[in-house]
């Protein structure tokens, strides 16, 4: 994911009200309504300005090639937002205090999208991520921004449903497959021969889960708190009472 420098973000704050300015000010000569600046730095600013601070909608043209175009408060990206980063990838959602947060929508270079919460710039909370590669699709759980949690792995003819932890499937889960069944089992954390680790590798490693099956059954249909559908054979109450006025119209009619 790219994004922009400390360095770059402290020169753009320090830059904030030096450079050549052209528009409103007020009173006692603070930058104030709307305004364009020209950075020392080589960046623009184009749009609101209250007593001396970005304030309200903008945009800002990086010397790098990134642009954001959204709300500020007190210099600050804060509020709605879209951000063009250099490599061609995109965030168009919320923002607080110059971070990703909230909801909204990244681009990547790549084509992948994510689209949900997100909390001090990381995906964090739920989330769907699509891989354009491959098509498949991710919907679940996040945690500074890794996938973690309840969530479902959708492919084009299977899915998966089980419990994620740092970006690979752990757990109990099931595999359902379109043809009519699905596959019950638990991804198991592997582990290398301790033999080949050195002792101080050790508590770092982290082998790659593998699937042990366990049975495969019929697709488990679903439905609201557990009730069971009434039987097709058995007309529902309404439409039971609507026959009995049907039959005794008609016997009136041949009375």
């Amino acid at each position: 994911m790219s994004d922009l420098s400390e360095e770059e973000e402290e020169a753009e704050e320090a830059e904030a009200n030096l450079g050549e300015y052209e528009g409103e000010r007020n009173p006692e000569g603070e930058r104030h309504g709307r305004g364009k600046a020209f950075l020392p730095n080589g960046d623009t600013y184009d749009g609101e300005y209250e007593h001396g601070f970005r304030n309200g909608q903008g945009t800002y043209r990086f010397k790098n090639g990134a642009c954001y175009i959204g709300k500020y408060v007190q210099n600050k990206k804060h509020g709605q937002g879209i951000f063009f980063y250099p490599d061609g990838s995109k965030y168009e959602g919320d923002w607080v205090n110059d971070q990703r947060h909230g909801r909204g929508m990244y681009t990547y270079a790549n084509g992948d999208t994510y689209t949900g919460e997100w909390f001090n710039h990381n995906r964090h909370g739920q989330g769907t991520y699509i891989y354009k590669d491959t098509g498949a699709i991710y919907i679940g759980g996040w945690v500074n921004g890794n996938q973690e949690g309840e969530a479902e792995l959708i492919y084009i003819n299977h899915r998966f449903r089980g419990k994620f932890s740092n970006g690979n499937p752990l757990g109990p889960g099931k595999y359902i497959f379109d043809i009519g069944c699905e596959q019950h089992g638990e991804y198991i954390q592997s582990e290398q021969d301790k033999g080949e680790v050195e002792e101080e590798e050790e508590v770092a490693f982290h082998g790659i889960p593998k699937w042990k099956a366990s049975e495969i059954t019929k697709l488990t249909l679903w439905t609201p708190h557990g009730e069971k559908p009434p039987s097709p054979k058995e007309p529902p109450q309404v439409a039971a009472e609507a026959v009995k006025e049907k039959a005794a119209a008609e016997v009136n009619e041949n009375e």
